[in-house]
């Protein structure tokens, strides 16, 4: 079989004609397979960068505004002694962490952390104790360790009298040695009358 220039299998798509429809499917890539064009890649190369910026300009917002813990102050008058009954008071126990304990011949305050992790512990009347709820430990209404795993009696805070009659309470100063805590700066001495 002889085959002409014109019929061989080389030269055969010169001489037939190819549908519109057949060129566009299949020899044009589609536009998921072109890529991104040049300006939607600038396009979202600039938006990445604006939100960049502006998470930086947040961070450096939240530098210039850092976190403040607002405690009470460390220092705080407590009223006058009349206004103590005898016994513990709890009345600054919710605002400055403090029981006012008041006996006939003093004054003193403690400061209401435990000594063993720093749970509060709380005040049972009818027991006339401080138990801790963390781990069990029980110390008397003078600070004093009765059980648990408390290693050392409850902090007494400094304590004074001003000139005013009232009762100035510092708890930047603390004391929980035996002998150190009954000193003056941490009580408040009645005179017997």
């Amino acid at each position: 079989m002889e085959q002409t220039k014109e019929n061989s299998p080389i030269n055969s798509s010169a001489n037939t004609a190819i549908p519109a429809n057949s060129v566009k499917n299949n020899v044009l890539p589609s536009s998921s397979q072109q890529g991104i064009k040049r300006r939607d890649f600038l396009w979202t190369a600039w938006a990445s960068f604006a939100t960049f910026l502006a998470a930086s300009a947040g961070a450096m917002g939240k530098f210039l505004f850092p976190n403040v813990l607002y405690e009470s102050p460390q220092i705080f008058k407590a009223g006058k002694p009349e206004d103590y009954s005898l016994g513990v008071s709890t009345k600054w126990m919710k605002d400055q962490r403090v029981w006012i304990v008041k006996t006939p011949s003093q004054l003193y305050a403690l400061w209401g952390r435990c000594t063993h992790l720093g749970c509060t512990p709380n005040w049972f009347d009818a027991e006339k104790r401080f138990k801790c709820p963390c781990h069990g430990s029980n110390f008397t209404s003078e600070g004093d360790v009765i059980a648990g795993p408390a290693p050392k009696p409850l902090n007494r805070c400094a304590i004074a009298l001003l000139p005013t009659g009232e009762i100035l309470i510092d708890k930047s100063i603390l004391e929980t040695r035996p002998g150190f805590r009954e000193k003056d700066q941490f009580r408040i001495a009645f005179k017997e009358a």
